[in-house]
């Protein structure tokens, strides 16, 4: 019968599921000489001091001579079989005259430190030191991974985040692998766990696995300020550095990013690479990351109106050649060659030496969004104009055309006067009846009638007075 992770190494063979195995580095083993102040594991002559405050669990793998030991309030030790300690008196021979050597803190080393983590496909793989190379984000366990914590080790990790629940697909230390949540939870809840996990936050077990042939995604862009704040990005001297989605750091490199439809399988897809292109020998130095991400789309490069899942391809030279865009360009053709057959639909690269590689490929995708681009704008506008029709929404007034007019009273320059319309009360004097003094020039009677229209005399503002006097 098979055993949980050599089911699990079988499904990865079969391209099942997107399985990806994250190690733990660190560890807290009593045989580990970089967990000791001078650098060297204690010998007989040696005094032995553990932080009297600090909580940890120190692997024991062999038996140790120590001339003294000062332990913690709080500790552990997990012994391997046939492993202890036993004092000497005096100096051990080939040991010297004796120092006293402290255990270093392990509190600082934290869960979402990507510095902290190795990646690669099989159990098999990590044992032989074939890791692969990931993004920031992915560098820390996913929520499909499973979580790997050496065998004959012990360790202790801090788990904080803004978010109470950390969870992963599986989880192996102490060489007992994880699966179920109810099951974990009693070991965190037992000496050693609360020992070898700390924090705000709990790791949980049991996460489905991923069930898209085309991945799924990491789900760690909710900790990337937390994953990056333990990051530190050297300097790039490429003419166009570039920043892969989940990478705290810019890059020198290519960024591939792939278009597919049905049928595509990420696994598949990576074992191609791997086989057809890594294992040539002028792609040594190659680092390749492949991850799906969702990538935001715009409507005229500005309006964001959607998402769409693609697959991210990074694609570093460690050798600082350009190995790492002749690659690309084999994988470019390659997929236009093979892309119905792979499900790729088409490719587009981003270079940070600013050279252009040929990345034609289907353009139906880039088709099918421009036209959706143009139905949303002709839908906001229709909606729009209905909303103002109904007075839901009320439109800005347009500026009248008046101010555009120069004086309308006034015809061209020498022409005749337009009077509008004609009136016979005032344009034809004998229409008008006969009543003395209406027509004359006396403009004592306040009204004076000419050819070019009415005029009324105000006594207020008499040319003959000077003040008026109500």
């Amino acid at each position: 019968m098979l055993k949980a992770a050599d089911l699990l190494l079988l499904l990865c063979l079969l391209g099942a599921v997107d399985c990806l195995y994250k190690q733990w580095i660190p560890d807290t083993n009593y045989e580990n000489k970089t967990n000791w102040d001078k650098g060297e594991v204690p010998c007989g002559s040696d005094k032995v001091q553990f932080p009297a405050q600090r909580r940890v669990a120190v692997f024991v793998e062999t038996t140790h001579a120590v001339q003294e030991m000062r332990l913690p309030v709080d500790g552990e030790f997990i012994l391997n079989s046939g492993a202890g300690f036993y004092v000497v008196s005096g100096q051990e021979p080939g040991c010297g005259a004796g120092v006293t050597t402290k255990f270093k803190d392990s509190d600082s080393l934290q869960w979402f430190n990507p510095t902290l983590w190795q990646a690669a496909s099989t159990p098999s793989d990590l044992q032989h030191g074939k890791f692969l190379f990931s993004v920031h984000e992915e560098s820390v366990p996913c929520q499909y991974d499973d979580v790997v914590f050496k065998v004959h080790s012990s360790f202790r990790v801090g788990v904080s985040s803004h978010q109470s629940a950390v969870p992963v697909q599986s989880l192996s230390v102490l060489g007992k692998t994880f699966k179920s949540k109810s099951e974990f939870s009693e070991y965190l809840s037992s000496h050693t766990g609360r020992l070898q996990f700390h924090g705000s936050s709990v790791v949980t077990v049991g996460n489905p696995s991923c069930g898209d042939p085309s991945g799924c995604e990491c789900g760690n862009s909710v900790h990337h300020q937390q994953i990056c704040s333990s990051v530190t990005c050297g300097s790039v001297s490429c003419k166009k550095p570039l920043l892969p989605t989940g990478h705290c750091c810019l890059i020198c490199g290519v960024i591939l990013t792939i278009r597919y439809a049905a049928g595509f399988d990420l696994q598949t897809y990576r074992g191609r690479i791997n086989q057809m292109f890594l294992s040539q020998p002028q792609y040594k130095s190659i680092q390749v990351g492949m991850s799906k991400i969702s990538k935001s789309q715009r409507l005229i490069s500005i309006i964001p109106f959607g998402t769409s899942p693609e697959i991210q391809v990074v694609i570093l030279d460690g050798a600082e050649g350009t190995q790492a865009e002749a690659l690309a360009q084999d994988l470019v053709k390659d997929a236009n060659s093979h892309g119905s057959t792979l499900g790729i639909t088409g490719v587009e690269l981003l270079t940070s030496s600013g050279n252009s590689i040929d990345s034609s490929g289907d353009s139906t995708a880039m088709v099918v969004g421009a036209v959706f681009g143009v139905l949303l704008l002709l839908t906001l506008i229709i909606i729009v104009v209905v909303l103002a029709r109904k007075r839901v929404i009320q439109m800005p007034l347009m500026p009248s055309l008046d101010i555009f007019r120069t004086n309308t009273d006034i015809g061209e320059l020498g022409g005749d006067l337009d009077r509008g319309f004609d009136n016979p009360m005032f344009d034809n004097p004998n229409a008008l009846p006969d009543i003395p003094g209406l027509q004359g020039t006396d403009s004592s009677n306040g009204i004076s009638m000419t050819r070019t229209g009415v005029f009324f005399m105000n006594p207020a503002f008499n040319d003959n007075e000077t003040d008026f006097n109500a």
